[in-house]
């Protein structure tokens, strides 16, 4: 019971937006003195022994959040040179642009003037990038950096991938670039920084090995966990096959050395010694082998988060299984359970650690309480099915899907991984260190076991699987279903129950319905894109999409980390209207995902010849054919309520000229938007001629405006910030971003012209609603976690404001 509270404590703090203080911490500690109460003086033992748990748990997790924050690079260092020594804690990772991505601890920092905050430290560890280096190598181990450094940041949106949450689990306090690296062995090398330089270097010799192996990126994260070497095909097979849990090195694999080492080690116990050792002696040897030969695995791959919770759960089940404990399954849970969080009390912002005892929860419910045993295959699609079911709405609340083909795929990649591929490289790794010599003969072995599981992932993948669609509590409800349906031995309701849960299927794999759900009032939500543009308009069951923000292919798009979780999220499943202003890669990145991923009524653009040329290289042939790109003109109504109006400067302009300007303006009560695109002074002036024809005569009752082209110099003229006299703008720059967005001059001239300003870089997303006559704007940042909104954490970028 105390572990189990224990641990609900540590996992309640992360639902805080604000952290309590220290000094709240231990006094919230004060109701466990009941604890040390005589007896007789106790009341409601069970309660007494959960609430002794649960504060101990957010105490715990507390002030360990508390010690992070406190590592804090100060403003004045962000942007300007710094000069620090440390070591690579990390393996070097390959990116984009001839870039090195590393983790860098550091042990001295030098030359600046400037010191922290009272109670802050300087951060400890940092996540840099070098780039301009196609050959990939640092110049050593122990290193002198000079870097430019910037707190912890990453778009802010209520859905989807979060990278400043990334950030503050793995403790980068700051990220930044590497502006020249040289080696520098005068930096102290810790008993930590020795398994580092060790790990790169066991990566190395891997490298060495066996980089001639066709599948060599697979068999480098299954033996050492480096899966810096997979390319964006095999993320994309491993996705869509729901099987990119076989190359995180955790419980399976693990497990997989654990067995193998308990069977050997009791043979050669029993085979050494039959007569000197008692059953007791065997199987605390026993224990002991799997224990070390499990650490020695896990050290190999890196000893990352997902490894030693692992290990834990391994420990901890192996403890009870060999010394024939007399518990319950789930008492080994709970303990594990409580010892990941005590010896990481961050985990709970890691996925994998949901989907970790999810898995395990589920394979106990089902097979603990069984009467008969199972044959293994029968067993192992039972599992499967179990698990997929279980864990859908853990994934489904992370806004993550799950692949229908994952039930084909791990159904045989388990057991092939598990039986083949694993003693396969593991064997061939050690003969291959022993004598070097059978490489000759281990690689094409390698290769084999691997080549037949790939080929078997790559046709899952490209059979036309059924999306199964439906709303969390639907989602929840079936694996409920599912999960009685294999536990209770009542043929009759297993009967109408697979008979139920078949008719779902069908029927959720059918066609989707289209509609939207309705809005009784606009709403307007500006995405956090970074350095791009995205926003969303919708009345009723309208919905018209502004541009799309940013892409890099291969390494970031913001269509499928932003908008397809949030859309998907609000319940959206068509887009009536796409305006994409002008075709730069920063409004119209990723457009052909999204084209893929929803229906569209029609797409008007600036640049029209331009925008149906992305789509022809990125989308789907039948889906490009049903969609409609227009040149930008007219204006309409989307509802009665509603009108739109959309202009363009001339048909020969090209690039940020050619913007489509969308103004949008609610008839009830007199509010208005203007989604300007990159329009630059010049087209500025001739949008304000065209708007005396137009709109003049309604002058809005609030002007909404986003600052055309982010807020460069070369927009927001005078004359246009006088004429239009907005009531709030709205700036979507990137944070501390190269283009040095917002520009000061422009952002005081909407400061003088009474213009109440938000930033999404500072902000994160804006969700714009109206009450009665007035617009009401929400900031995700003001309902983020702590660590995000928390005391201490305002940008101060946002100052110029």
């Amino acid at each position: 019971m105390c572990a189990f509270a224990f641990s609900c404590g540590v996992i309640l703090l992360y639902r805080l937006t604000v952290l309590p203080p220290p000094v709240w911490l231990l006094v919230f500690t004060l109701p466990t003195l009941l604890w040390f109460l005589p007896n007789h003086l106790r009341p409601f033992p069970l309660v007494r022994v959960f609430l002794f748990g649960l504060v101990l748990g957010v105490a715990w997790s507390g002030l360990w959040a508390y010690e992070r924050l406190q590592e804090r690079l100060p403003s004045g260092f962000e942007g300007q040179k710094t000069a620090i020594a440390g070591y690579v804690c990390d393996l070097p990772q390959t990116g984009s642009f001839d870039s090195i991505r590393f983790s860098f601890c550091v042990t001295r920092w030098y030359g600046h003037s400037l010191t922290p905050a009272p109670n802050n430290t300087l951060p400890k560890k940092l996540r840099l990038a070098w780039y301009g280096q196609p050959e990939g190598a640092l110049p050593g181990h122990r290193l002198r950096l000079e870097v430019v450094l910037k707190q912890p940041h990453g778009t802010l949106n209520p859905e989807g991938f979060r990278y400043e949450d990334w950030l503050f689990r793995k403790g980068y306090r700051a990220t930044g670039s590497v502006r020249s690296a040289q080696p520098d062995p005068s930096v102290t090398c810790s008993l930590q920084c020795q398994y580092h330089r060790f790990h790169i270097r066991l990566a190395q010799w891997v490298d060495g090995q066996f980089a001639a192996a066709r599948h060599y990126p697979l068999i480098a994260s299954l033996l050492i966990g480096n899966r810096g070497h997979l390319s964006s095909r095999h993320w994309e097979v491993l996705k869509a096959t729901g099987t990119i849990h076989l190359v995180a090195i955790s419980g399976l694999h693990l497990g997989l050395v654990a067995l193998g080492a308990g069977f050997l080690a009791r043979r050669l116990l029993l085979a050494v010694s039959t007569y000197s050792m008692s059953e007791g002696s065997v199987r605390i040897g026993v224990f002991l082998a799997v224990v070390l030969c499990c650490t020695l695995y896990a050290l190999a791959a890196g000893f990352t988060v997902p490894t030693r919770r692992a290990l834990v759960m391994v420990t901890v089940g192996g403890w009870l299984l060999l010394m024939a404990r007399q518990v319950s399954t789930w008492y080994s849970i709970v303990v594990a359970l409580g010892l990941v969080l005590l010896l990481d009390p961050f985990a709970p912002l890691d996925q994998g650690f949901w989907l970790s005892f999810g898995a395990v929860s589920v394979l106990v419910c089902v097979f603990a309480g069984r009467l008969g045993g199972t044959g293994w295959l029968a067993g192992l699609v039972l599992a499967q099915g179990a698990v997929f079911a279980g864990l859908w709405p853990i994934l489904e609340g992370m806004g993550q899907g799950q692949p229908v083909a994952g039930l084909l795929a791990n159904v045989l990649a388990i057991p092939w991984v598990s039986l083949v591929v694993m003693p396969t490289l593991i064997a061939g790794g050690l003969a291959v260190a022993l004598f070097p010599g059978l490489s000759g003969l281990i690689i094409p072995a390698m290769d084999g076991v691997l080549g037949v599981i790939w080929s078997f992932l790559e046709w899952v993948a490209g059979i036309r699987w059924p999306d199964l669609g439906g709303t969390l509590p639907e989602i929840a409800g079936l694996a409920l279903l599912v999960m009685l349906v294999i536990t209770v031995p009542i043929r009759l309701f297993r009967a109408a129950g697979a008979v139920f849960v078949l008719a779902w299927v069908v029927l959720a794999s059918g066609p989707s319905d289209t509609g939207n759900p309705r809005v009784s009032s606009p709403e307007v939500r500006i995405w956090d894109v970074g350095q791009g543009l995205s926003a969303m308009l919708r009345i009723g069951d309208k919905v018209v999409l502004y541009d799309t923000g940013p892409e890099v292919e291969g390494v970031f798009s913001a269509v499928e980390s932003v908008l397809l979780p949030n859309l998907r999220a609000l319940g959206i499943r068509r887009i009536d209207t796409l305006v994409i202003s002008h075709a730069d890669n920063d409004h119209s990145g990723g457009i052909g995902v999204l084209v893929d991923a929803y229906d569209i009524g029609r797409i008007l653009t600036g640049e029209p010849e331009a925008v149906r040329e992305k789509l022809e290289r990125h989308t789907k042939d039948q889906k490009l054919k049903s969609v409609q790109v227009q040149s930008c003109a007219g204006g309409e109504s989307l509802t009665s309520e509603l009108s739109l109006y959309f202009w363009q400067a001339n048909d020969g302009l090209t690039g940020n000229d050619a913007s489509c300007v969308l103004t949008a303006r609610h008839e009830t009560s007199g509010i208005e938007w203007i989604f300007p695109g990159d329009i630059s002074a010049a087209t500025e002036s001739l949008y304000l001629q065209a708007r005396e024809s137009t709109l003049a005569a309604k002058r809005p009752a609030e002007l909404v405006m986003i600052a055309p082209h982010h807020g460069s110099k070369t927009s927001s003229s005078i004359a246009w910030v006088s004429a239009l006299n907005p009531d709030k703008v709205v700036y979507t720059a990137g944070y501390r971003h190269r283009y040095g967005h917002p520009h000061p001059d422009i952002t005081a001239r909407y400061r003088a012209a009474g213009a109440e300003a938000f930033n999404t870089a500072c902000s994160g997303a804006l969700t714009m609603t109206i009450t009665g006559d007035t617009i009401k704007i929400e900031e995700t940042r003001n309902q983020s976690a702590f660590w995000i909104s928390g005391p201490g954490q305002a940008r101060d970028q946002c100052k110029i404001l």
